[in-house]
């Protein structure tokens, strides 16, 4: 494994920023990170697809990019398959892979930027689906010890957007592998949300196939969100708040035509493009940077911006919506330097 010093990271991060790390290290096997963990480098920071990332500045530390590949159906029971992929993997060709093997479960996560080690992490989720719908152990690596880890589903404090990876072991440790429980036969098709059902229906399709919901949905998401590589950006910026039914009400009286829907142990979820956009961000630019056109949850750099203006636009959006909707937004994305 090579180690490089004063490394770029704009190849690195959808945002494309220009940062540098001081070490950068390409992973691609597990047992090559021990030798590297003798030298004690601090921080350390594990890279994955750079999907979900902002370097507001040069990150002084040791970045590792996550490079660990592979994907194997592992063992068939009573129509379940697990399907254990390298945490390198990027998630839709593994979302693909799994398509092609016909195993349904995560169609609704298509096209989701990252790799399969990043998505525990965020707890990913689309249209109805979260990764912890399908998820069945990880297999990680402690940065200070260097030993290998098991964790099950109930080890991994799994929420909306988050995880023990985000919170305790935030930082400590190295996803290696995931693996993921998938049907093989007798699909649960999921067409929950209204965005999927109207284009499988404009596409005169009445019984879908896992297939169809993965095509649709990509459909829906190239159409609402920027290419990184024309436009740099992490997809959604900011997680989607969930609010009391208390608050709800009496923001719904201000407000008749609040977007809502059912939160996690009986919260309201309100869409946090909404809250942007009624404080009139959708399609703000100031320089290199801005809120784009089509969906204002996400922050975009035109070329040139840096991690500091983005931070900065992020700040001021965040104050915004507060100010108008008493809602404190949280970025869905990591914030570093």
């Amino acid at each position: 494994m090579h180690l490089y010093p004063d490394y770029s990271l704009k190849a690195y991060n959808t945002f494309g920023l220009d940062a540098k790390a001081s070490h950068f290290a390409r992973l691609q096997k597990a047992e090559d990170l021990s030798p590297l963990l003798l030298h004690n480098y601090s921080p350390i920071f594990i890279l994955g697809g750079g999907s979900n990332v902002l370097f507001v500045n040069n990150f002084e530390g040791l970045v590792i990019h996550n490079e660990i590949g592979g994907i194997a159906a592992r063992q068939q029971l009573n129509g379940k398959v697990i399907v254990e992929a390298g945490g390198g993997v990027n998630w839709h060709q593994l979302v693909c892979w799994c398509l092609d093997h016909d195993l349904g479960g995560i169609e609704n996560l298509s096209l989701i930027p990252g790799t399969a080690g990043a998505a525990p992490i965020q707890n990913i989720g689309a249209y109805g689906v979260e990764l912890k719908d399908v998820f069945y152990e990880l297999e990680a690596m402690d940065l200070e010890t260097g030993k290998l880890h098991r964790f099950k589903k109930e080890d991994c404090d799994f929420a909306y957007r988050n995880s023990i990876f985000k919170q305790s072991l935030r930082g400590k440790v190295l996803i290696t592998r995931i693996l993921i429980e998938l049907t093989s036969i007798s699909h649960n098709i999921n067409t929950s949300y209204g965005a999927i059902r109207d284009t499988l229906a404009e596409a005169g399709i009445k019984q879908p196939t896992i297939k169809d919901v993965s095509e649709a949905v990509i459909k829906i998401r190239t159409e609402k969100l920027p290419d990184p590589l024309k436009i740099g950006n992490a997809g959604s910026f900011f997680k989607n708040p969930e609010i009391s039914q208390e608050q709800f009400e009496e923001l719904r009286r201000r407000f008749p035509n609040i977007v809502h829907y059912p939160g996690s142990g009986g919260l309201i979820k309100v869409p946090a493009g909404w809250l942007i956009e009624q404080c009139g961000w959708k399609g703000y630019r100031s320089g290199a940077i801005g809120c784009y056109e089509k969906q204002a949850l996400v922050l975009v750099n035109y070329g040139g911006g840096s991690g500091n203006e983005i931070w900065n636009l992020a700040q001021e959006i965040i104050a915004s919506v507060e100010g108008k909707f008493g809602i404190q937004l949280n970025p869905e994305v990591n914030i570093l330097g």
